[in-house]
């Protein structure tokens, strides 16, 4: 039988490790070290890598970059060059009368995009049209099968809705807003918005400024594909288009793209898939705790003179 005085020792044995336990922790079974519930704000960056000549480059480690925070050096906390994250991708479809006779050719081109990337059960895909309305086709969904069945539907205007209409006619810095803000800022993963368009804006509320905001308050990136029928504009294609098509693609560390003859629809579609399988993604946490909330440029480069880094160049620091 213990005395009393050994009782008192062996209950005060079994306390002291849980006393010595900070508040805010848990000590887990099988882990030496506690996991804090105090959330530590970790700002990821996500980056593609190519030479001079254009050529992707996947061999790089956490050295060979360098990383500012409003030009103040950071430490690159977290690396990972695996090209198996789960990604959310928004299909943003221009289905304005000027994309009328190029369409075919994007819903064809998108769906054979998305069966080779799409991995059931870990990716997922919405589907989201932009004329006179926007309109969400398909919400989130990692069911090959969902996208099959609602890619027909993305298709122009009908003559009663031509009839029926009320203010502008192509509302593409609506549609990055409305896909931002409801879908993207809910997903967690590594998000990317593809835009097939002339880039022509009409009516929108939103403007361009505002539709890059958006996307980059949610890590988003945007890859934006111009895709016009030049017959629609008497032969010389929208003349703003260009310009808003690849501010949004550089501004979200996105690539912007153009079919032509030299390059279908189908072969930037390998371009993106290869790019959305090559990137590094680079996490750090600030030395400047975020006492307001605002907008922090970023610059990441490569310690290499001959690579080019393509990666957003700001982000939305939440309080």
């Amino acid at each position: 039988m213990y005395s009393y005085d050994r009782r008192i020792a062996v209950l005060l044995a079994l306390l002291l490790p849980l006393s010595a336990q900070t508040p805010g922790s848990v000590q887990t079974p099988g882990n030496d070290e506690p996991t804090f519930s105090t959330e530590v704000k970790v700002v990821n960056v996500l980056a593609t890598v190519r030479t001079k000549s254009g050529q992707l480059v996947n061999d790089l480690t956490k050295d060979d970059f360098s990383l500012t925070e409003n030009k103040r050096p950071q430490d690159i906390r977290y690396f990972s060059r695996e090209s198996d994250l789960p990604l959310t991708i928004g299909l943003m479809v221009d289905t304005s009368m000027s994309q009328a006779r190029v369409l075919e050719s994007e819903r064809s081109a998108s769906f054979q995009f998305v069966d080779q990337v799409l991995r059931e059960g870990k990716d997922k895909v919405f589907v989201t049209q932009f004329d006179m309305a926007v309109m969400t086709r398909q919400k989130p969904t990692s069911s090959r099968r969902d996208l099959q069945e609602s890619l027909p539907y993305v298709d122009t205007p009908s003559k009663n809705d031509l009839e029926a209409q009320r203010g502008g006619g192509t509302l593409l810095f609506d549609a990055v807003v409305k896909a931002s803000r409801e879908i993207m800022n809910g997903q967690s993963n590594r998000k990317a918005m593809i835009i097939l368009s002339d880039g022509g804006d009409n009516g929108s509320d939103e403007t361009l400024a505002t539709a890059i905001e958006a996307a980059q308050r949610a890590d988003t990136i945007i890859y934006s594909i111009l895709f016009s029928d030049a017959t629609f504009y008497g032969g010389f294609g929208d003349p703003g288009g260009k310009t808003a098509m690849i501010r949004l693609a550089k501004e979200t560390g996105g690539s912007f793209f153009e079919v032509s003859k030299k390059q279908s629809i189908g072969q930037i579609y390998g371009i993106i898939e290869q790019e959305l399988r090559s990137q590094y993604n680079l996490g750090f946490v600030s030395d400047r705790p975020v006492r307001v909330s605002e907008f922090r440029t970023l610059q990441l480069t490569a310690k290499r003179k001959d690579l080019i880094v393509q990666a957003r160049d700001r982000y939305w620091a939440q309080r």
